[in-house]
């Protein structure tokens, strides 16, 4: 999972269209995963483990599914026990039923974890049961120590633990050893699929071959604007659609019940839309000829949702765009698989733009960091949108406002223990990086 490198920007450029293209200093940052001499001494016998096995159920769309392998290796360290090759759970809202092995390079997962980690294809014989308790009773922020006095015992005596709904409740504050592992995971073992890589790696090649280009991730899609209680910006027609289907299933909205659609756009709770997202490219000196890649699924409104975005910046594909007839017919209602190929294009890409949070942004921002601090603009919405919502500003004034709240947020070194409960995956300094 290496991208493309960055490119050496020349050319009839502005000053600040240069300045726009160039890469962060990553101040002489690099992986740094050595373990201790205690942690090795502990691998020699906690790889070849083969009387506790651990088997974890993992849901939701792809990087959330990455978060819960993740935390699934750490787990079975935590308790010396051998890892079933993890169970993908049937996603019902976009109805994929890829296994882990459709969608990973499961050899690589295995060889890459072999001095840390037991993983097997499947329970051996001697362990299957008829019947199974599985445990999903585990509390937000649990530390390794709650893992072994909850789940250590019981899995010496069963010989096998089902976990289901990890949804990235361990602790993300863990002893350094586990930290690197989790570094390892994310950024070594988890390789896509052979299949998946070289369908990404061609696109990424289609983008990168022209010059710098820029990967946004809108978060535009329909289910997206029904779980936030955002407006679409479309207009109110969408919004109707939007807020009956919202009435309908409430269980969707996800928190901040008892605000107002302007109170969270306004907190910065919401997808920045198309128009949002040209006007700060814009601000930020982006140039009007540049390449853009857009990653996400299908947009709520169609092509009239990215509509604003392309008035002002022509040149905008997506993989639907940029695939050749027939490459992504296999995939068509893989939705995983279709996210991964997006994550491989958005990795190569020389600047990358989030709309809105979530566990790609988390999961690009790491791992654009680990190689060497790529550009990542992190909007501020919160701080920008009220430049957005029509002040009496020039153009000028608003590009060096936006410039101003945007130059600490732009993929430079962001040390994780600055703030609790950051995740080593998306903050992968100190623990994972050194000089």
């Amino acid at each position: 999972m290496v991208p493309l490198p960055a490119h050496r920007v020349s050319g009839n450029l502005t000053g600040e269209e240069r300045e726009f293209w160039r890469q962060p200093d990553n101040e002489g940052y690099r992986p740094c995963l050595g373990f201790s001499i205690e942690y090795r001494r502990e691998s020699a016998r906690v790889s070849k483990e083969k009387r506790r096995f651990l088997v974890v159920v993992v849901s939701g769309g792809l990087n959330q599914q990455r978060n819960q392998i993740i935390d699934a290796v750490i787990i079975a360290r935590i308790l010396e026990a051998a890892l079933v090759v993890p169970v993908l759970q049937v996603n019902h809202i976009w109805g994929d039923e890829s296994e882990f092995s459709d969608i990973f390079d499961v050899e690589h997962f295995k060889k890459t974890l072999q001095a840390d980690v037991r993983v097997v294809s499947s329970l051996p014989s001697t362990h299957l049961v008829s019947r199974q308790t599985v445990e999903t009773q585990i509390p937000r922020h649990a530390p390794p120590l709650w893992i072994r006095a909850k789940f250590l015992n019981r899995l010496k005596q069963e010989g096998v633990l089902v976990l289901k709904g990890l949804d990235s409740k361990l602790s993300k504050n863990l002893p350094l050893d586990l930290q690197k592992l989790r570094c390892k995971v994310a950024f070594h073992a988890l390789r896509y699929a052979a299949p998946i890589r070289e369908l990404g790696n061609r696109l990424a090649r289609r983008m990168w071959i022209e010059g710098p280009y820029i990967s946004i991730h809108m978060r535009l899609e329909k289910d997206v604007w029904v779980r936030t209680g955002c407006l679409s910006g479309l207009g109110r027609g969408y919004d109707d659609i939007i807020a009956r289907e919202r009435d309908s299933r409430p269980e969707f909205l996800t928190g901040k019940l008892n605000m107002s659609h302007v109170q969270r756009r306004l907190a910065g709770l919401c997808p920045l839309n198309a128009l949002e997202v040209a006007r700060l490219l814009k601000a930020l000196g982006a140039p009007k000829n540049a390449r853009i890649y857009v990653a996400g699924g299908e947009p709520f409104g169609g092509s009239s949702a990215l509509m604003p975005l392309v008035t002002e910046f022509p040149n905008v594909v997506r993989k639907e765009m940029l695939a050749r007839e027939g490459e992504l017919g296999p995939y068509t209602n893989r939705s995983s698989v279709l996210a991964a190929i997006d994550y491989i294009v958005s990795l190569s890409s020389d600047v990358f733009v989030p709309s809105h949070g979530g566990n790609m942004v988390r999961a690009m921002q790491g791992h654009r960091a680990y190689v060497g601090h790529r550009k990542f603009i992190k909007p501020n919405k919160r701080a920008m949108l009220p430049f957005i919502e029509g002040l009496a500003i020039s153009d000028a004034e608003f590009s060096s406002t936006m410039k101003q709240l945007h130059k600490n947020s732009q993929g430079q070194p962001e040390m994780r223990n600055n703030k609790r409960d950051r995740d080593v995956v998306a903050y992968p300094v100190p623990e994972c990086m050194c000089k």
